[in-house]
């Protein structure tokens, strides 16, 4: 990889983390997670220069992640325009929905790690095809290893059927759990559904409610 690109994708992971500023001559930052660095790095620089599906050709950047690595991991589903652009998961009008819900319930958003199951963004915000869920596939399933959370929580239909092989309504999924390779799985709305249908927002909080139960069932802090 060109040695721009490389110093663009660290620079994004470091946002990421929180960091608004990188002082001249600063090594790795402070508050970088323990977790990360070498691994999640690797990966996102592979995923920077994946070809895998026709995505590759009309995507501006790839989207790799928001928050830091963490007990609690959100799963989204695909990228839209604003994180196409920025190079960063849920900053559009969904993100700041779900970032002021999550602080409803008392979630800080820098305190849980936040991924969508495609990296690039389908033209014109259309549904992931399968084809392309396959080929982010192995990246999802790496992802979730390195940064290793106890809890799983799935925005969306799409999210849902990739980590709990669910393909029915979202009613009769949010707030269902099941443990997949020893981690706690459940899914709820996508943010950008409470867009269309903002009263369904308490049962959205009601299932992150449950969430953070989840992780107190497991002696798990955030």
């Amino acid at each position: 990889m060109e040695p721009r690109k490389a110093l663009k994708d660290v620079l994004l992971d470091w946002k990421s983390w929180g960091v608004d500023q990188v002082p001249r001559g600063a090594a790795a930052p402070a508050t970088a997670p323990s977790q990360s660095p070498a691994g999640l790095d690797s990966l996102r620089a592979e995923v920077a220069a994946c070809v895998k599906c026709r995505l590759h050709k009309t995507r501006t950047l790839t989207v790799f992640c928001s928050g830091n690595p963490s007990p609690l991991m959100f799963l989204g589903e695909a990228p839209g325009a604003d994180e196409d652009a920025q190079g960063e998961v849920f900053v559009g009008a969904a993100g700041k929905l779900l970032t002021r819900v999550l602080r409803e319930v008392g979630i800080a958003r820098d305190r849980v790690y936040i991924a969508n199951v495609l990296k690039c963004r389908p033209p014109g915000n259309r549904p992931p095809e399968p084809d392309e869920a396959a080929a982010c596939a192995p990246y999802l399933k790496r992802q979730i290893e390195l940064v290793n959370p106890k809890v799983l929580c799935a925005l969306g239909k799409h999210a849902a059927a990739s980590l709990m092989g669910w393909e029915g309504p979202m009613k009769g999924v949010r707030g269902v759990w099941q443990l997949r390779e020893g981690r706690w799985v459940t899914a709820t709305y996508h943010p950008s559904y409470l867009l269309r249908s903002p009263g369904d927002t308490d049962l959205v909080k009601a299932d992150l409610r449950g969430v953070l139960a989840k992780l107190a069932e497991l002696g798990v802090g955030l």
